[in-house]
């Protein structure tokens, strides 16, 4: 297996539309279901890699963001935000929250493997 990707999300749908896009790149790929288990595995886990819903049970996705980036081992963990609400104002509060990438639903599956693969790519901060 290559690099690994936490990825965070609570539709059963969309986490196996997830992994079939994925599967051809050779990563590892980490689930996920609630805010919570997300941020403990981000911490545990040691991704290259989280792809964050926002509206996630427990603790979303803007919580989890936030204390990911004031502790210093994941401070500069790549994430990509994935979220179905495609208003401005998402994106900003993304880019605002550190996020390195945002992608709303639905997206392509080829695009999103191509976002997946270009983060992966990119020096860690």
């Amino acid at each position: 297996m290559g690099q690994r990707v936490l990825v965070v999300e609570d539709s059963a749908v969309i986490r196996r539309l997830i992994e079939v896009c994925l599967r051809p790149a050779d990563l590892e790929i980490l689930m996920r279901e609630d805010g919570p288990s997300g941020l403990a595995a981000a911490q545990s886990e040691n991704p290259d890699l989280l792809v964050l819903d926002i509206g996630l049970p427990e603790m979303d996705g803007w919580q989890v963001l936030d204390h990911l980036r004031s502790l210093p081992e994941t401070r500069t963990l790549p994430v990509l935000v994935l979220t179905a609400h495609a208003e401005e104002e998402s994106r900003r509060r993304a880019d605002e929250g550190g996020a390195d990438a945002f992608v709303t639903k639905p997206f392509q599956p080829n695009d999103f493997r191509q976002e997946v693969l270009s983060l992966l790519a990119r020096p860690r901060k």
